[in-house]
C-alpha cells in the first residue's frame, strides 16, 4: 500500500475527464487523471463524430487521441488504474483506492467515470455475450460481415449505431418495444432511408438462443397482442441505455431517480470538494460538447474552491 498527494484527482478519462486534466494543467495544478483503461471513453465506441466544433468529420478514436495529447501537452499526468472507492474524511480530504493497492489523496475530485451500458437481463443474454451479443459496434461490428443481425434500442445510440452496422452486415433490424423512436429526428431519417435496415415495432425481447457457435434466434413477445415471434440472427447489439458510475462514492451524494448526480452551477455535488462532469450527471442531454463544457466549469471552480479552502474560507459559498 502506497499514499500520494495531489490538490485535485480526476476520475474517468472521457471527453469530460481529458478536458478537466487540460484545464487543470492550465491552472498549474498538482493533479492526476485516473483511467482504468485506455483515454477516450465513449469516443473509442463511436466511429464518427460529426457535431464536435471545429471538426466536422472525425473518427471517434482520433479525437480521443487529440483530447488526450492536447492534455499530456499541458502537463497532464494520466494513470491507469482502477479505482474502487471515493471518500471523503471529516478533514475534507478525499480518498481515492485503487486496485493496484494505491490510495489517492486530495482536497478536490471530479468524477467524471461516465456509466455502464444497461442490459436486457433475459436468458441467454449473458451466455451470448462475446458470441453473437455485444454493447459495441465499433467494437464488433466488423465480425458480422454479410451476417443478419437485430439492434435492441430506440433512443440515439440505438439508431445510430444501427446505421453504423448496416456498413457490414447484410440486414439490420432494430427491435423496439413502442411504437416510435426517441431518437432525434435527423438520425431516424437516416434509418429509414437505409435500405439495409428495418424496424420491429412494439416488441420485448424475451429470450436470445444459439449453439456451439454463437447466437442464432432472439425470441420476443408483441407489447400489445402478446403474440410470440423468432428472428434468425448471428448478433445482437443491445443499447438500452446506461447506468451512471456512480456507487464509487462511499457515502451519499444527491441525485435523480434514475442516479445521475445533483450538481450545482459550478458541477459541485452535495459532498463539498467533489465535482462531477459528463454523462454521470443530471441534465438535458449527454453529448461530447456538454461534457467538455461541464469539465471546464469543474475545473475552474475547482481552482476556486481550493484558494477559498487555503484562504480558510467555506468551499460550498465560493462562487465562480
Amino acid at each position: 500500500m502506497s499514499t500520494e498527494e495531489f490538490e485535485l484527482i480526476i476520475v474517468g478519462a472521457g471527453p469530460a475527464g481529458l478536458c478537466a486534466a487540460m484545464y487543470a494543467g492550465r491552472g498549474m495544478l498538482k493533479a492526476v487523471l485516473l483511467e482504468r483503461g485506455v483515454p477516450g471513453g465513449e469516443l473509442l465506441n463511436t466511429e464518427w463524430v460529426d457535431d464536435y466544433p471545429g471538426f466536422e468529420h472525425i473518427l471517434g478514436r482520433e479525437l480521443a487521441q487529440k483530447m488526450t495529447a492536447h492534455a499530456i501537452a499541458f502537463g497532464a499526468d494520466i494513470r491507469q488504474e482502477h479505482v474502487e472507492s471515493i471518500a471523503r474524511r471529516e478533514d475534507g480530504i478525499f480518498e481515492v483506492v485503487t486496485s493496484g493497492g494505491t490510495t489517492y489523496e486530495a482536497p478536490a475530485v471530479i468524477l467524471t467515470a461516465g456509466g455502464t451500458p444497461h442490459k436486457l437481463d433475459v436468458p441467454g443474454e449473458y451466455e451470448y455475450a462475446g458470441r453473437g451479443v455485444s454493447y459495441c459496434a465499433v467494437c464488433d461490428g466488423a465480425f458480422f460481415k454479410g451476417e443478419t443481425i437485430a439492434v435492441v434500442g430506440g433512443g440515439d445510440a440505438a439508431v445510430e449505431e444501427a446505421e453504423y452496422l448496416s456498413r457490414y452486415a447484410e440486414k439490420v433490424y432494430v427491435i423496439h418495444r413502442r411504437d416510435e423512436f426517441r431518437a432525434s429526428r435527423i438520425l431516424q431519417e437516416r434509418l429509414f432511408a437505409n435500405p439495409k435496415i428495418e424496424v420491429i415495432w412494439n416488441k420485448r425481447v424475451r429470450e436470445l438462443k444459439g449453439g456451439p457457435a454463437g447466437l442464432e434466434w432472439i425470441e420476443m413477445v408483441d407489447t400489445v397482442t402478446g403474440e410470440e415471434l423468432a428472428l434468425k440472427v448471428s448478433g445482437c447489439f443491445i443499447f438500452i441505455g446506461f447506468r451512471p458510475n456512480t456507487g464509487l462514492v462511499t457515502q451519499h451524494v444527491d441525485h435523480d431517480p434514475s442516479g445521475y448526480i445533483i450538481t450545482d452551477e459550478r458541477m459541485m455535488t452535495s459532498i463539498p470538494g467533489l465535482f462531477a462532469a459528463g454523462d454521470l450527471r443530471m441534465q438535458l442531454t449527454r453529448q461530447v460538447t456538454t461534457a467538455v463544457g461541464d469539465a471546464t466549469t469543474a475545473a475552474i471552480a475547482v481552482e476556486k474552491f481550493l484558494k477559498a479552502r487555503k484562504s480558510g474560507m467555506p468551499g460550498a459559498s465560493v462562487g465562480v
